[in-house]
């Protein structure tokens, strides 16, 4: 990744409106900044959250709270607990998120 022409800058996560979007069941809540053609997102899953999807877009995902559960399409599975993180290229390996009690994520894509 090549990161330019983005200048200094800081980001109160708390004064951006979430935007909702509902899974298979759950809602993840998203606090969304895009610079160029990166986005950055603070994301909060509620508490029983499925994807509604298999997501084959690339993402660096930080564990910041709670407890994720990641499933590879492939059946691999993976728990993600605070100071966790994953990274996967677009494309590369299809995979869906779960919460049983909820998570916040700091994501990069």
């Amino acid at each position: 990744m090549n990161i330019r022409d983005i200048p200094f800058g800081t980001t109160d996560w708390n004064a951006i409106e979430p935007t909702a979007h509902a899974g298979e069941s759950g809602t993840a809540y998203w606090r969304t900044q895009q610079f160029g053609d990166l986005r950055v997102r603070m994301v909060e899953y509620s508490a029983g959250y499925l994807a509604d999807h298999w997501c084959s877009k690339g993402h660096i995902l930080l564990c910041l709270d709670g407890e994720l559960h990641t499933e590879l399409e492939d059946g691999r599975h993976f728990v993600m607990t605070p100071g966790m993180s994953y990274q996967v290229a677009d494309q590369a390996e299809a995979h869906r998120s779960s919460t049983a009690t909820g998570a916040r994520l700091f994501i990069v894509d």
